[in-house]
């Protein structure tokens, strides 16, 4: 959404959050980063686009790498999403997939007796599970493996799916349902002796070993292993990266593999959902609200590019609360009897569910917040910022606030104005994916275009949609057209 004047209803001074440092996964903690010298990767986050229907465009990326262990796996990784330059990237290791152990495993480790680089130390049910969820572009939660206590944490890590999945692991290639998941499988060849020397000082230094513990290991399980189950499946691999991260010419050609692989994927969406449903009566999901004078009245106000700030502010916040009311009314109630003073019964009626939550869209949708709360007492709010990419036009989730248990909520999600709907839908997935029910769902928006109208209720069509007015067209830059306040400052971005 482009929100131009809609901006003036935000306080002047800057958000405390920064939409190109973060990407949130979870409400506790952030997933990692990548900074490079040309931007921020998110290694979690929504794949960047869905089609008309919904539903992710084409399946993640996948490329996996495998090596022997302290090869330089995970340096490759890093150069290869560094040359990539794609916004979005999932990094999976193949070590969050170690069994829990027994106790009596659990002596054999404490001595350096388990054999960890045997595939019967892996969970590949549960790794091939994971791995399809995050290429079909769902949530997944990953186990989080300690090292010093050989366990699992009691904490997972929920991460999505991504433009590019990559996967790295001793036995990448050691399974052949996870095989067929992998578009692309490079191995990594390194020197045994710069393998060992790189393991001795990880061990040592990441992990609390000692050093005749890790050199007892590697002899009895690390290099028998390598010989035996990890060098035969080089001949598995697409390609073969000598020398791991130092074999610029080698990344250099898996990115140019990588790029043409999701250029296919971009072209066509933004296209589908401007034709999809055009001349299609609007959606029963759809309920605006009343044109009465009054109504008419302040879109006059507010869609006139004479108005103050002061003026603009006032009736765009009086349609806000007009807005929520009527979002409000869709809340399922039941009979409710109370005594008045005098003594005598009222049948009333009260809300029937657990909680009402609202999510704004940020920036925009934020300024809705004070009419929620001003209807809705109590309500928890959470906050999804989706931008458009100004390169691509495709929406891009980077920053994710949502209240503990929303899946018996009924959730109020908020932007000012939606025009192709891309972002309300990336919006609603996200919500879904956090366990939100879909007929729980309401969007509430200032206003809307016909085209976000029919995406957002083709899409998901158990979605309650509320909004104040809806314009027919959106033109090139995807403002609606007449629109409330776009052209007045088009250095504002938010949603779309």
């Amino acid at each position: 959404m482009h929100t131009g004047s809609l901006d003036r209803l935000l306080p002047s001074i800057s958000t405390s959050l920064s939409p190109r440092k973060r990407t949130t996964s979870q409400c506790k903690s952030e997933p990692p980063l990548l900074r490079t010298s040309k931007r921020t990767i998110y290694t979690a986050g929504r794949p960047p686009w869905y089609n008309e229907h919904g539903t992710q465009s084409k399946e993640a990326f996948v490329i996996g790498l495998c090596g022997g262990s302290a090869s330089g796996k995970t340096t490759v990784a890093r150069k290869i999403i560094e040359a990539l330059d794609v916004p979005w990237v999932v990094l999976l290791s193949m070590d969050s997939f170690y069994k829990v152990l027994t106790a009596e495993q659990q002596l054999l480790a404490a001595n350096n007796d388990y054999n960890f680089d045997h595939p019967d130390a892996f969970d590949f049910s549960l790794l091939v599970h994971t791995l399809r969820k995050l290429k079909q572009g769902k949530s997944v939660k990953i186990p989080v493996y300690d090292f010093n206590t050989h366990g699992r944490q009691k904490e997972w890590k929920t991460v999505y799916g991504a433009s590019v999945i990559i996967f790295e692991g001793i036995m990448s290639f050691a399974d052949k349902e996870l095989l067929k998941l992998l578009d692309m499988k490079i191995f990594v060849d390194t020197d045994s002796d710069i393998r060992l020397v790189r393991r001795l000082r990880r061990d040592i230094t990441e992990r609390g070993r000692d050093i005749e513990g890790v050199i007892k290991q590697y002899n009895k399980f690390v290099k028998p292993a390598f010989e035996q189950y990890i060098e035969p499946t080089m001949r598995l691999a697409d390609i073969v990266v000598p020398r791991g991260g130092g074999n610029m010419v080698a990344i250099d050609l898996i990115v140019q593999h990588v790029h043409s692989q999701l250029e296919e994927v971009r072209s066509t969406d933004m296209a589908a959902l401007a034709s999809a449903h055009q001349a299609q009566p609007l959606p029963q999901t759809l309920s605006v609200l009343e044109s009465t004078p009054q109504v008419r009245g302040m879109h006059t106000i507010i869609r006139n590019k004479e108005t103050s700030r002061d003026e603009f502010i006032f009736y765009s916040k009086r349609l806000m609360r007009l807005l929520i009311e009527r979002a409000r009314s869709f809340l399922p109630s039941q009979v409710h009897i109370v005594q008045t003073p005098q003594g005598e019964d009222y049948e009333g009626r009260t809300f029937h569910g657990k909680r009402i939550t609202g999510v704004s869209i940020l920036r925009a949708g934020e300024t809705m917040e004070p009419a929620l709360r001003a209807v809705c007492k109590d309500v928890r709010i959470g906050k999804i910022l989706i931008q458009t990419n100004q390169d691509t036009g495709e929406p891009e989730l980077h920053y994710l606030r949502l209240p503990k248990d929303i899946s018996e909520d009924h959730v109020i999600l908020m932007d000012c104005t939606v025009s192709t709907g891309a972002a309300a839908m990336m919006a609603i997935r996200v919500l879904l994916d956090h366990d939100a029910q879909e007929d729980k769902i309401l969007l509430v928006s200032l206003l809307m275009a016909e085209m976000g109208v029919h995406s957002v209720a083709y899409a998901f069509p158990q979605v309650k949609i509320i909004t104040t007015a809806v314009d027919k067209k959106v033109n090139d830059l995807f403002h609606i057209i007449p629109g409330i306040g776009e052209t007045l400052n088009p250095s504002f971005t938010s949603s779309a």
